[in-house]
C-alpha cells in the first residue's frame, strides 16, 4: 500500500517553488490560486525570502498550493491513503477528492489570515521538545500551563502557550530533553487560535464536500475519515486541536504501508515517518522537490501503489473503519440489504467505548470484509456497498 503524505509550516524554503514553474500550465495555475488565495503564490515561491514565507498568511496557501501541484503530475488514481500535516491537510483532502483545488487554496488563506491575526492578540510561541520521556515531557507541558500542539512522535512533542511560560518551560527542561524554540508567529493548534476557527467554520459552511475516494487519515485521532462533511468540520476544528501525527504514524504502520511520497517541500514527515516505522520494516520514501523527482514517485506509485479497479480497498464504496478496535455488524443486516445514506452498519469497540461505523452512500450490502470480533487498524476496509438496483 502506497500513501502520499502533505507537509506542514515549517517545511517552506525560498525558492523552492522555482523549478515547478518550468512545466506547461504552472505558472497560469500558481497565478489562479493567487487570486483565490489572496496572496501572489509565484512570487513567495521563487522571489521572496525566509522571512517573507515565514508569515503564517502567506506559508499556508502556498504550501497546499505546492502539494497540489506536484499532485497533479502524479497518478493519484493509484494511490492508496493520503495525509497532510497541520495545513497539508487541505492538500490531503484535495488530492483524496473531498474538496476541489480551488476549495483547499481559498481554505488555506483564509486559515492563514486568521490564524495570523489570532497569533498577534497576545504574545505566543511553539518549542519543540526532543527525547525525554513521553508521560513526563507532556506533565511537564501542563504543568508550565502550556499545551501539547503537536506530538509528531520519533521523540518529538511541540510546546505551545504564552511566551513567558515557555521562557520557564526552557529554563526547567524535563530530564533528558533539549529544547528548540520554533520560528512561529504563535501557540497553533491550542486555544489561543479559537477566533480562527470560528472564521475559518464561517467560510467552511458553505463549502459542498464529496466523500474521499480513497483512504484519508485526520489529524485529529490518526483514523480514517468515510465522510466529507466530517471531514471538514474535522478541518475547522484542527485548527485548535492538537495535530496527532504519531496516531497517524500508527495507523500506517497498522495498515501495512510499504511506500510513501512526500510532496513538496519534502522532507520532514518523511523524516519522522523512517525514524517511527523502522521498528515495522521502514516503507520505502520518496521526497518530490523539484520535477526532476517525479519519475522515482511514479515508479514507486507503480510499484506499491494499487489501482481502484482491482482494489476494493480504496474504492468510493468501500466504507472503512474509523478507528482501531473490534468490529460488530450491526445486527440482521445481512449481505444483500438494502443500506441508506449514512445508516448505522455496526460499530468498532475502542478503549474509549463503541465508534459508530455508517455508510457513506445508498446501495447493497454486498459484501461483509470483516465479521463479528474481527480486530481492526483504522482504515480497514469493512463491508462495501454496491449500486442500487
Amino acid at each position: 500500500m502506497l500513501a502520499v503524505l502533505s507537509p506542514g509550516q515549517g517545511s517552506q524554503k525560498p525558492g523552492f517553488l522555482t523549478p515547478w514553474l518550468d512545466l506547461p500550465g504552472a505558472e497560469a495555475r500558481l497565478r489562479w490560486w493567487s487570486a483565490l488565495a489572496g496572496v501572489d503564490l509565484v512570487h513567495l515561491g521563487t522571489a521572496a525570502d525566509a522571512d517573507e514565507i515565514k508569515d503564517t498568511a502567506r506559508t499556508q496557501p502556498l504550501l497546499v498550493a505546492a502539494a497540489l501541484l506536484a499532485g497533479e503530475h502524479l497518478p493519484m488514481h493509484d494511490v492508496a491513503l493520503t495525509a497532510g500535516h497541520s495545513v497539508g491537510e487541505l492538500g490531503a483532502a484535495a488530492l483524496a477528492g473531498v474538496l476541489p483545488a480551488e476549495a483547499a487554496i481559498t481554505l488555506a488563506g483564509v486559515r492563514g489570515r486568521e490564524m495570523a491575526a489570532a497569533c498577534a492578540l497576545e504574545p505566543t510561541g511553539m518549542a519543540a521538545v526532543l527525547g525525554g520521556d513521553p508521560d513526563e515531557v507532556l506533565a511537564a507541558i501542563e504543568a508550565h500551563g502550556l499545551h501539547a500542539a503537536n506530538r509528531n512522535g520519533a521523540g518529538q512533542v511541540v510546546a505551545a502557550g504564552a511566551v513567558e511560560n515557555l521562557d520557564k518551560f526552557a529554563a526547567e527542561p524535563p530530564a533528558r530533553t533539549r529544547i528548540v524554540r520554533l520560528q512561529v508567529a504563535g501557540a497553533f493548534h491550542t486555544p489561543y487560535m479559537a477566533p480562527a476557527e470560528s472564521a475559518l467554520a464561517a467560510v467552511a459552511a458553505g463549502i459542498t464536500p464529496a466523500d474521499p475516494n480513497r483512504i484519508l487519515l485526520s489529524n485529529l485521532d490518526g483514523a480514517a475519515v468515510n465522510h466529507g462533511r466530517e471531514l471538514v468540520q474535522r478541518l475547522v476544528r484542527q485548527v485548535t486541536a492538537p495535530v496527532r501525527w504519531d496516531l497517524c504514524m500508527r495507523t500506517l504502520a497498522d495498515l501495512g504501508v510499504t511506500g510513501v511520497i512526500e510532496l513538496p517541500p519534502a522532507g520532514t514527515l518523511a523524516g519522522l515517518v523512517k525514524r517511527e516505522l523502522k521498528a515495522a520494516g521502514a516503507p520505502e520514501i520518496v521526497t518530490v522537490n523539484t520535477p526532476d523527482d517525479l519519475p522515482a514517485a511514479r515508479d514507486l506509485i507503480a510499484r506499491h501503489g494499487m489501482a481502484p479497479s482491482h482494489e476494493p480497498t480504496i474504492s468510493f464504496r468501500v466504507v472503512v473503519a474509523p478507528s482501531a478496535g473490534t468490529f460488530a455488524p450491526a445486527g440482521g443486516l445481512a449481505e444483500g440489504a438494502s443500506v441508506r445514506a449514512g445508516q448505522v452498519i455496526g460499530q468498532v469497540a475502542t478503549r474509549q467505548g463503541p465508534v459508530e461505523v455508517t455508510a457513506h452512500d445508498s446501495g447493497l450490502l454486498t459484501e461483509w470484509l470483516a465479521h463479528h470480533d474481527d480486530p481492526v487498524a483504522p482504515g480497514q476496509p469493512l463491508a462495501r456497498i454496491g449500486g442500487q438496483h
